[in-house]
């Protein structure tokens, strides 16, 4: 079997490749980082010459080609064209074999994958209440939110964010009771000292996770905050490959590992950073606010993985982009669960494809008072 097609397509739905070969079985990959679709999409087109007439099976291999081929880093636009391409190189050996991915990752260590939802606006504690009531009352095992400033959506003020973060927290956990595990992302909008006092304060309530306290950028900040909360932290989605994500492992300064498939390097790599979690009993979390092949991939990676703590899905398999991908993976009460389809477990209708651009245009961010820019 050799490859003879390499195609970038840039949606409303996401940044997705197909993977074509000879045998007329092909796969399907996302990408993430979908702001930078155009240049994700060059990314892969420039690769083809160097994938097209390969062996689809030999997806380490292909990885190397793919990451150092160029001899520059590309950082975060190339890595996310690399997870796009690998993961539908996986999809094909798994078709070809005719087993679902995971059997390829070393079978089942689990029979479903409980997942987290995203919860309504938080800007009002009385909606967030709402939200999250109607997700435990639908199944799900637990709730997540993000961190905002009561005084606006264009604002974020952080002492007066981390007061009323604190409140929330409390709330939901009075509300919804002992057995509901709350999930609350910072999303990188805090300095340490401002985290450190967001997690001593909510510490009461038992948080599963406290996500992104502090920029991606410095381990040693990390460090800083690690050492003054109890509180478990998540961290990880903004990285691109294995190196990015090697002092944070090995001084064990997070406990739930938010890989993202689709921007640390697909299936390949992100086995590798799996496996280096487990040996410092940290647990899988990957980072999932993408499309239907995203949500695959992350599947099959936990279904196969011995640590893992949750499964981000903030859009249940087939009630989106139906369209463009009418085969999903199976979901039900809060969890996903294993596709019995050969490969990934998604169709991709190509004619049913429109070419768009998720999230083009103006940039995101928030403002504190005195009018700065911190991040969205």
């Amino acid at each position: 079997m050799k490859i003879t097609a390499v195609k970038p397509f840039v949606l409303n739905a996401g940044i997705f490749v197909k993977v074509e070969t000879d045998s007329g079985i092909y796969g399907m990959g996302e990408a993430g980082m979908k702001r930078r679709g155009r240049a994700i999409s060059e990314v892969v087109t420039s690769m083809a010459p160097d994938l097209i007439g390969e062996d689809p099976f030999r997806t380490e291999h292909l990885w190397q080609v793919m990451f150092r081929g160029g001899f520059f880093p590309g950082g975060g636009v190339q890595t996310s064209a690399v997870s796009a391409v690998d993961i539908a190189l996986w999809d094909i050996k798994g078709k070809a074999l005719g087993v679902p991915v995971y059997e390829l990752l070393g079978g089942r260590v689990r029979d479903r994958v409980a997942c987290y939802p995203h919860n309504g606006d938080p800007h009002r504690i009385e909606d967030l209440l709402a939200s999250c009531r109607k997700s435990q009352d639908a199944g799900w095992k637990f709730v997540r939110w993000g961190l905002v400033d009561p005084k606006g959506k264009e604002l974020l003020e952080p002492s007066r964010a981390v007061r009323y973060g604190i409140e929330q927290v409390r709330a939901v956990r009075e509300e919804l009771g002992e057995e509901i595990e709350i999930l609350v992302d910072l999303h990188t909008r805090l300095d340490p000292a401002a985290s450190i006092q967001f997690c001593r304060g909510v510490e009461p309530y038992r948080p599963f996770f406290v996500e992104d306290p502090i920029r991606s950028e410095s381990a040693e900040s990390l460090r800083l905050v690690r050492r003054q909360t109890a509180v478990p932290i998540a961290v990880g989605e903004q990285w691109a490959g294995k190196w990015a994500f090697r002092q944070v492992i090995e001084e064990e300064l997070m406990d739930y590992c938010r890989v993202d498939l689709c921007i640390a390097g697909g299936l390949t790599e992100a086995r590798k950073i799996a496996g280096w979690c487990e040996a410092h009993y940290i647990a899988l979390a990957p980072h999932n606010p993408l499309g239907p092949v995203s949500t695959a991939a992350c599947l099959h990676l936990c279904l196969a993985s011995t640590l893992v703590g949750v499964q981000e899905c903030p859009r249940i398999p087939g009630t989106v982009h139906t369209d463009v991908f009418p085969l999903q993976v199976p979901f039900d009460n809060g969890h996903l669960l294993p596709p019995e389809q050969p490969g990934l477990g998604v169709e991709f209708d190509e004619e049913a494809a429109v070419d768009g651009e998720p999230g083009a245009g103006k940039g995101s961010w928030f403002l504190r008072d005195d009018g700065s820019y911190t991040n969205w």
